[in-house]
């Protein structure tokens, strides 16, 4: 035997009682293999306020007239962390066990895991107050002796009145979402966030580098198509070239300035810009300079002039994207949302068409019709004003001049001498250029036989000096814009920014496919400026003022979670329309 083996069967013998060892004895076996195991657990020491309470739970209770049975004597076992204790009330045993017990046990006495817990339902008894667990508690229907644990004879927990009128009662939810804010003091914070500061970013560079490769091309190609013109009827060939690289130049100033001012302090002057905006469109029909069978100019001495029709096009924009956004859910109503839009647009689109520019009036129709699609307007309202601008159009192109070019349209190599002479040449020009261009400067149909080289039909000049591939590289920049500028607006946290970035993406490129597809073919041929490419100081300008806006867009662009006009926010406003 190991001293270590010998010292523990010393220790359990020193405290085993004399009876069971001699029983062990007599059996001829080991007394202590003999026994259980729970009898050979270490002594344990009581406190004497224990013993007062066991004396006490021997005494029968005054209070019900019962008896306790007295506790049986202590048992020692190797894995008892507590001494239990039993006690019969009203005719039931409860075990207890008390904290003051300081047991001399190992470690190998804890259980491994609890047992586990039944789910019971809860039995409420209301009671005035918690009080301790031996004293007798009164609740509204009589006198309740407790149980260790706080159970009463039915074995149903005892609690608080007020806890168990909170328990039994469900919880109050409200029918409605709470609202922290009136709707007063949310259109105030709404009034309020133009005005603070933001931290800007830097500026799309894609879009930057696209509009000014456009804008270099565009200088190039003016000085090119031009240069026939303004040596034989002024002297000099780069005259329409110093206007242009002028318009070019305050363009870029109007770029920088816009991209440098928070796009949400226009909504305040968008208003003032309309007001100014209407009147100019109206004075042209009565003091403008007429061109080309068109009133379309205010001219301002001999070298400066000004087109009202492509500043209204930057006004409208920044107007209908504040009205729209302020508009909010009543954009989809047929009084508050498609009436007052309609009458401003058909008074902007009326002004525009007294002035012969047919052009123009798609342009803005289109810019001012995806911007109310894009705010959430009612399909069948919308397809019912799309219907009766669809017969306005038609009235309108089977009159006058148009009925002509319609004709020409259908048969484009008909009539090449007089209503076709502008298609037949471009279509020429383009034939020509082949797959890389005669060559920069070596253009023939500029020489007197295509009408307008240098701002209509500049782009079949492109064609033909630099050949298909040069017409592509321009194509693929003004796709390059419109990717750019529609990622802006989907991106774009607010409703208002996202707006914006749309009206004006879809005014460039509008404006440039009919540009390319009149020269082409494609459509009947009118007369709009290619933007960034085509002679015209306004429209310059106004392209690259907007440009800005669009750039200034793009500089607080954080990638959110759920932008404006993404398919997960619309989504989830359509739910909402379908809740309501």
């Amino acid at each position: 035997m190991s001293a270590f083996s010998f010292k523990r069967e010393f220790s359990e013998r020193s405290f085993m009682p004399q009876d069971k060892l001699n029983r062990g004895k007599n059996a001829g076996e080991n007394p202590i293999r003999g026994m259980r195991r729970k009898e050979l657990a270490p002594p344990t020491f009581r406190s004497p306020a224990l013993e007062s309470i066991e004396q006490k739970s021997q005494r029968p209770s005054a209070a019900r007239g019962t008896r306790r049975a007295p506790l049986p004597p202590p048992t020692h076992g190797a894995k008892q962390v507590k001494r239990k204790a039993t006690q019969a009330v009203v005719g039931r045993r409860v075990k207890m066990s008390y904290a003051a017990e300081d047991t001399l046990a190992d470690s190998r006495a804890i259980p491994k895991s609890l047992p586990r817990m039944r789910n019971r339902p809860l039995n409420i008894v209301e009671a005035q107050t918690p009080t301790a667990p031996d004293t007798p508690e009164v609740s509204p229907q009589g006198p309740v002796e407790l149980s260790p644990g706080g159970r009463g004879p039915s074995g149903r927990t005892v609690l608080p009145r007020h806890t168990a009128d909170l328990l039994r009662k469900p919880p109050v939810r409200p029918s409605k979402p709470l609202q922290v804010i009136s709707e007063e003091e949310q259109e105030k914070l709404a009034a309020l966030e133009m005005f603070l500061p933001r931290v800007p970013g830097k500026p799309d560079p894609i879009l930057l580098v696209a509009v000014l490769a456009l804008l270099c091309i565009g200088l190039i190609m003016v000085y090119s198509a031009s240069s026939f013109a303004a040596a034989r009827y002024f002297g000099d060939a780069s005259y329409y070239f110093q206007k242009q690289l002028l318009g070019a130049v305050l363009g870029v100033v109007a770029m920088l300035v816009t991209m440098r001012i928070d796009y949400r302090i226009w909504r305040r002057f968008s208003l003032l810009g309309l007001a100014i905006g209407l009147p100019l469109l109206a004075a042209v029909l009565f003091v403008g300079s007429s061109a080309y069978g068109a009133s379309r100019w205010l001219v301002f001495g001999s070298f400066f002039s000004f087109q009202p029709s492509e500043l209204i096009k930057l006004v409208l924009a920044l107007y209908i994207a504040d009205w729209l956004a302020r508009k909010g859910k009543q954009v989809g109503t047929f009084l508050y949302g498609l009436t007052p839009f309609v009458l401003l647009v058909g008074l902007v689109l009326g002004l525009v068409l007294l002035q012969k520019d047919m052009g123009t009036a798609c342009v803005i129709a289109a810019l001012t019709t995806v911007m109310f699609f894009t705010a959430g307007a009612n399909i069948l309202q919308f397809l019912l004003a799309m219907g009766c601008g669809f017969l306005i159009f038609l009235s309108q192109a089977f009159s006058g001049y148009r009925y002509y070019r319609l004709i020409g349209f259908l048969n484009p190599f008909k009539y090449t001498t007089d209503i076709n002479l502008q298609l037949y040449q471009s279509l020429l020009a383009l034939g020509s250029g082949g797959w890389l261009g005669v060559g920069l400067g070596a253009s023939r149909q500029k020489t007197g036989y295509l009408p307008l080289p240098y701002i209509d039909s500049i782009f079949a000049i492109v064609g033909e000096e630099m050949g298909y591939i040069g017409c592509m590289v321009v194509i693929a920049l003004f796709m390059v814009l419109a990717f750019r500028g529609f990622r802006l607006a989907r991106r774009t946290q607010d409703v208002y920014g996202a707006l914006l970035a749309t009206g004006i993406t879809t005014w460039i490129v509008v404006q440039a496919m009919i540009n390319i597809g009149a020269t082409t073919g494609t459509i009947p041929y009118t007369g709009v400026p290619l933007p960034f490419i085509s002679f015209g100081g306004t429209s310059l300008v106004i392209s690259l003022a907007g440009i800005g806006v669009l750039l200034n867009i793009s500089r607080y662009i954080q990638a959110p979670e759920d932008p404006a006009l993404s398919r997960q926010t619309i989504t989830k406003r359509l739910k909402r329309k379908v809740a309501k």
